[in-house]
């Protein structure tokens, strides 16, 4: 990957409380520790030996605590803290919160905080030839639960949980992606545009949904159905994690 090709900014959504966890896990989902290491540890790891310059994190829940132990573990990374007090609302408005970011004109990275994953992800965004990228896993699981990247061909023609448009397969999408600095900027517009209408209960894809199906031909995948990964959202999510996830991932 030349240096050229790299994007040096990266925006974490890490605001949300994690109520589905129970009591197993009193803390943000984030600071979750694997073999030693948080997900916030590894997160910035990952970034930072794929080129990543520039972090921001969209805080919320415990904002606080998050922000001491991403200082402490740096990374050598260019950090910024975003507070959302409305962190109790959709993740759309945590998106939303980014937005002086999403609006530099610079190419941005997109990442859900609650993933354990290996780190050659984030270089499958970065070499990615679509203009716009998301990553997606061939193999999901059934029902509502994961966010399904819908296809025609190789044409994306929806992004939701629960799709609406006729397609020939589906796969899963991690929460990753990439945006270039034209697209960004449209995300930012929709993003205000759903808090300004009073939506600041839906999900951040419903405005990556809108910008998908307003100009498929600027979005495309790259497909990481050989990569470990996982998204913490239950207990045995964890327990998955650290059973069958941590064995596979390249450090």
């Amino acid at each position: 990957m030349s240096d050229e090709a790299k994007t040096r900014s990266a925006i974490l959504l890490a605001a949300g409380v994690g109520k589905r966890l129970g009591a197993s896990h009193e803390g943000p989902k984030v600071l979750l520790a694997f073999e030693g290491r948080t997900l916030l540890e590894r997160h910035m790891a990952a970034l930072a030996a794929n080129g990543v310059e520039r972090l921001s994190i969209t805080l919320g829940y415990m904002g606080e605590a998050i922000r001491a132990a991403a200082e402490e573990a740096s990374a050598g990374l260019d950090l910024n803290f975003i507070d959302n007090p409305r962190f109790r609302e959709g993740s759309l408005v945590s998106l939303w919160a980014q937005r002086g970011l999403l609006q530099t004109n610079q190419p941005v990275l997109l990442m859900d905080g609650d993933v354990l994953y290996d780190r050659r992800m984030i270089a499958r965004l970065n070499q990615s030839p679509h203009e716009n990228t998301l990553l997606v896993d061939r193999n999901i699981e059934p029902g509502d639960e994961p966010v399904k990247v819908c296809f025609r061909g190789e044409t994306i023609v929806d992004f939701r949980k629960r799709p609406e448009h006729a397609h020939d397969w589906h796969g899963e999408s991690v929460g990753f992606f990439r945006f270039s600095p034209a697209m960004a900027i449209r995300l930012a517009e929709r993003c205000d545009h759903y808090v300004q209408a009073g939506r600041g209960d839906l999900e951040y894809e419903e405005a990556i949904r809108d910008l998908i199906l307003a100009d498929p031909a600027r979005f495309g995948a790259a497909d990481v159905t050989d990569l470990p990964w996982t998204e913490i959202d239950f207990e045995a999510d964890v327990a998955r994690a650290r059973a069958e996830i941590l064995p596979q991932l390249e450090d």
